[in-house]
């Protein structure tokens, strides 16, 4: 049962020698072969690879030669994050032959601390998406419930990591991509500061909003992991120098004298009753740890799905361009003149959701448009991103369900788009305002997972990982494992 284990456990393990990383992977690789066939979580694996860093994880090991928490561990990495000679194609037709010649700076951060990439896990289309059912692969399963999703667009990574067919994973997060699928398949999520982790690699879709964070099973690996994907990078113009703290030392079991501000605007109207009623329980196992708990309001909470539509499509449409048929992926053959190429590399490569969202972003820049539109939207944003200045200047931590719903039916939302963006309106004005948040099981309805939301200030990840780990220290949602 090596695959149901954390990476601090395992940690334990290959450090005193009781279990090789050869044997690990090998042991996960089993478990994928297993298991994929119901909740088809990946869309590469790179076995051979994997048992030659391995190999090289269990020398290091021997030779005690610079030994971290993540040596020898099998990760998975979301497949619009580059890896040099492995297919990197964001679940999309465009890409679908394209083998990247350098690492995202992610990948080579998990390399440099002796981490096995085990393979590229399955997402909506360029991370455009909350269920997963946008892959142009295939759609993958939640392993809680096969007949539901596993959210998106992180749906792979969160349902390999609960399925047990990685140990740890990473996601990337523009309107919740990380939180929201950590809810439905009950996992831990964070979705870091912009800025804290490098973008550098990763295959951009809103560059103001993405963000790169871990998927694990619990807060101590999400710590691990930040442990290594923090930090500043020249390649990345938008990361952030600032010194990054050890995460794992801020897992202390201690919320007292923390205020925490329940957010009024996601605990009503649209949100189920049985996410309300955990939540609020939840809330209360904090006021027994020695939390203060008030109600705060975000009234601006109200407009951040429209404003974030028009955000992030306006920066995909840019963003997207570059996918033409000249210099990489898909070119079509029914090509006359440079025109037609543009335009039937286009139509053939990319799928509905993303066509969908072009078009918006292209609409909304378009001249006449930009003023009623975009600008109108990036004011917006900055009232949201004032309503949690204001919220967070009163409390230590903001929480929320992190999803309306636990996880829904495959097929259940793809006819209304509408009604599939509404999924992430708990999540949305986080990214907007570029905050930390963290999801973490902390109940179950129908047999289902349900995720609480923590929201931090800026750079603030030490707090939501130290008030998460108080929670799950003193509840047992987290060790929960679905039997698939």
């Amino acid at each position: 049962m090596t695959h149901g284990k954390t990476v601090h456990e395992l940690h334990s393990q290959l450090a005193a020698g009781k279990i090789s990383s050869v044997e690990l992977t090998k042991a996960l690789f089993e478990r994928i072969e297993k298991t994929e066939d119901q909740v088809k979580a990946f869309v590469t694996l790179s076995k051979e690879t994997a048992l030659e860093q391995a190999r090289a994880a269990d020398l290091r090991i021997k030779n005690n030669d610079n030994i971290t928490p993540l040596t020898g561990i099998p990760v998975a990495v979301k497949d619009n994050m580059c890896t040099q000679g492995i297919l990197t194609t964001c679940s999309s037709k465009i890409l679908a032959n394209y083998i990247p010649p350098y690492d995202a700076t992610v990948v080579t951060k998990l390399k440099a601390a002796g981490a096995v990439i085990i393979g590229k896990t399955n997402l909506d289309e360029f991370a455009m998406g909350s269920s997963t059912e946008n892959s142009a692969v295939h759609p993958t399963r939640n392993p809680w419930d096969l007949a539901t999703v596993p959210g998106g667009s992180s749906g792979g990574s969160a349902a390999a990591v609960a399925a047990g067919e990685a140990i740890v994973a990473t996601g990337s997060d523009t309107g919740g991509s990380i939180r929201q699928p950590a809810s439905f398949c009950g996992v831990v999520g964070l979705k870091p500061t912009y800025g804290r982790v490098s973008r550098y690699g990763l295959v951009a879709f809103a560059s103001s909003l993405d963000q790169i964070g871990p998927l694990s099973k619990d807060v101590t690996d999400a710590a691990i992991m930040m442990n290594v994907l923090a930090g500043h990078d020249i390649k990345d113009s938008t990361s952030v120098d600032r010194p990054v703290p050890d995460y794992r030392q801020a897992l202390v079991s201690d919320v007292k004298k923390m205020k925490l501000g329940l957010i009024k605007e996601l605990m009503g109207q649209g949100i189920d009753a049985e996410v309300k009623a955990a939540v609020k329980k939840a809330a209360d196992t904090y006021a027994d740890l020695g939390a203060e708990i008030i109600e705060v309001s975000l009234p601006s909470f109200e407009s951040a799905v429209a404003t974030y539509y028009l955000i992030a499509p306006a920066e995909a449409s840019s963003n997207l361009a570059r996918f033409d048929g000249v210099k990489f992926g898909h070119r079509s053959k029914e090509a006359k003149d440079l025109i037609s190429m543009y335009y039937n590399t286009r139509r053939e490569g990319f799928g509905p959701e993303v066509k969908r969202r072009i078009m918006l972003g292209t609409y909304a820049l378009s001249a006449g448009y930009y003023d009623a539109y975009y600008l109108k939207a990036l004011k917006v944003r900055t009232l949201i991103k004032r309503d949690f200045e204001k919220a967070l200047g009163r409390c230590d931590v903001l929480i929320s369900p992190t999803a309306p719903t636990v996880a829904f039916k495959i097929g259940e939302k793809t006819a209304d788009p509408l009604a599939m963006y509404l999924s992430d309106i708990a999540t949305i004005p986080v990214n907007l305002a570029g905050l930390p948040a963290l999801s973490l099981p902390c109940g179950f309805s129908g047999g289902l997972p349900i995720g609480l939301q923590l929201i931090g200030q800026p750079f603030a990840e030490e707090t939501i990982m130290r008030c998460a780990f108080a929670y799950e220290q003193n509840t047992e949602w987290h060790k929960a494992r679905p039997n698939v």
